[in-house]
């Protein structure tokens, strides 16, 4: 059974300038590509969470699953993210699996902007074919597991502040939806003051 989206998520933060804006949503959603995009526009510096996941066990995501399993892989995930939400203003692109897991979840929506890029099954599926290093994919059908991934964690990702559809467009067009929608919230915040 499919689970609920909430139909309204948090408000954007009054601070987000000061706090780190976190790019959530599935693998091939476009968070590291768009994340260093925006983080270039925006003249702040940008981290990639499994990056420095893989940086601090001393080997790949990949390797990670298949030596330790999936549980072992989140947990320290849960570390690292705790650690980059502290410092200020960043961006953050994390692992599609990582807003999924409450207590982190509660972390960024905490301390930072949880931005969802979504994207179609089919947008995802032409994504990640370019590419053969995500574990989740291994010997399956990407469209049968990008669909079954969206089912399950988009309600996780919909509790973020904003969504942005991440579709067959120019990066840019994508960066530009971020900042558009964060300069409204503040436009609409100053018009009530």
């Amino acid at each position: 059974m499919k689970a609920e989206i909430p139909t309204t998520p948090p408000a954007i933060r009054t601070d987000w300038r000061r706090r780190p804006l976190v790019l959530v949503g599935l693998m091939g959603s476009g968070k590291t590509t768009v994340g260093k995009r925006l983080a270039a526009r925006l003249h702040w510096p940008f981290v990639d969470a499994d990056a420095e996941i893989e940086r601090a066990a001393a080997m790949t995501i990949a390797e990670i699953f298949d030596r330790f399993g999936e549980p072992h892989f989140r947990d320290g995930e849960r570390r690292v993210i705790a650690r980059l939400m502290e410092g200020g203003h960043k961006v953050i692109a994390t692992g599609g699996g990582a807003f999924v897991d409450a207590e982190t979840r509660k972390l960024i929506l905490e301390m930072g902007t949880a931005i969802w890029l979504d994207a179609s099954v089919a947008t995802l599926v032409a994504r990640v074919g370019r590419r053969n290093h995500r574990p989740l994919l291994v010997g399956r059908d990407p469209a049968v597991v990008l669909g079954e991934l969206a089912a399950q964690r988009n309600p996780s990702y919909a509790e973020a502040q904003i969504r942005i559809e991440s579709r067959e467009t120019p990066h840019e067009e994508t960066v530009d939806a971020i900042l558009n929608t964060l300069l409204a919230a503040d436009r609409l915040r100053q018009g009530h003051k």
